[in-house]
């Protein structure tokens, strides 16, 4: 019998393209196979979080509508923030106050004279209704004699004085070591021709949640307002957040009703939203330092509608390198009284 000859180390060109074409052939059939079909409780399962998914943000976006809604109320009051027409600041000493020429704190409305205010070199503000000026003090008619008023630096809150019926009031505030009134009138035309706010549409996506970073007990931030004056507030920690894979820092103010304030600019500020800040509040960390802030509540300050008032301005590190597409947009232009 002739020997078995050895077994060739490589195939023929003719049958090595044959088998390459059929491993080739089989690999597309794998690839063509169509996945398996998930299972009914894993079917169940998807449609279950989609309808959960879309539930939060149903009632996440309702929450937002209602606290604009609130918010646009507040606003619109008597003595809310529209109806600013002056502010004055005091010099120690005394000063008649009313609408006439002559007055040493000439006011846009109201009578000639209503009275005469006195500030002490101590801060205390004392002040003399006019007889037959129709002047009130928190609601009741002002006596003859001089009273001493409180300034919204005061635990009690600041005293009203009351007049042209009840239309138009002054409070004290005090800023920066100085004094000052505020003017509100009832019917002026920014508050009767409010035309109302923008927004950007809600968007759970600007819903985040940052990380608490507290400071040391007693530390303050130095604040500068609209008027140039600088002030210390408590500044009880920062908030570390992410956005679009960034990392981002907003220093907090504790107004002493235990939330979380913050005064913030970005990258809109200035186009769609109000150039010098907009306001934040978030509650304060949970047991894990977790903070929400949920910027679809960003609101524009009072100076957004009045020069007549004090906004504090952000800080340095406030100003975020970040377009917040969320929360108010600029105030609309106001239109024709109601």
């Amino acid at each position: 019998m002739p020997p078995i000859p050895p077994m060739p180390t490589t195939l023929p060109r003719s049958r090595r393209h044959g088998l390459l074409a059929m491993i080739a052939a089989a690999a597309l059939a794998g690839c063509g196979a169509a996945p398996e079909a998930p299972s009914a409780a894993e079917q169940a399962a998807a449609a279950a979080r989609a309808a959960a998914e879309a539930e939060a943000q149903r009632r996440h976006a309702e929450a937002v509508a209602a606290w604009r809604a609130e918010r646009l109320a507040r606003l619109q009051q008597p003595d809310g923030w529209l109806a600013l027409v002056g502010l004055h600041w005091l010099e120690p000493g005394h000063a008649i106050v009313g609408s006439g020429p002559a007055r040493g704190v000439r006011l846009a409305v109201g009578p000639e004279e209503l009275g005469v205010i006195t500030l002490e070199r101590d801060g205390r503000v004392h002040f003399r209704a006019t007889r037959g000026a129709g002047v009130t003090l928190d609601g009741r008619p002002a006596p003859a004699t001089t009273q001493r008023l409180r300034t919204d630096a005061d635990p009690a809150g600041p005293t009203v004085v009351g007049f042209n019926r009840g239309d138009a009031s002054f409070i004290v505030i005090e800023r920066g070591g100085r004094h000052a009134l505020r003017v509100r009138d009832a019917l002026a035309p920014t508050r009767t021709g409010f035309s109302g706010i923008d927004h950007f549409p809600v968007d759970p996506g600007w819903r985040l949640v940052g990380r608490f970073e507290p400071h040391p007990p007693g530390q303050t931030l130095a604040i500068v307002n609209m008027q140039g004056q600088e002030e210390n507030r408590a500044n009880p920690g920062a908030v570390v957040f992410e956005k679009d894979g960034r990392p981002f820092r907003l220093e907090a103010v504790d107004e002493g009703d235990g939330r979380l304030f913050f005064v913030f600019a970005d990258r809109t500020s200035g186009h769609e939203t109000y150039a010098a800040a907009r306001f934040l509040y978030a509650d304060p960390a949970d047991a894990e330092g977790r903070v929400v802030l949920d910027f679809n509540l960003a609101y524009n300050p009072p100076c957004a509608f009045t020069p007549y008032s004090t906004c504090p301005l952000p800080p340095p590190g406030n100003r975020l390198d970040l377009r917040v597409e969320a929360g108010e947009k600029k105030p609309r232009p106001p239109g024709p009284a109601a």
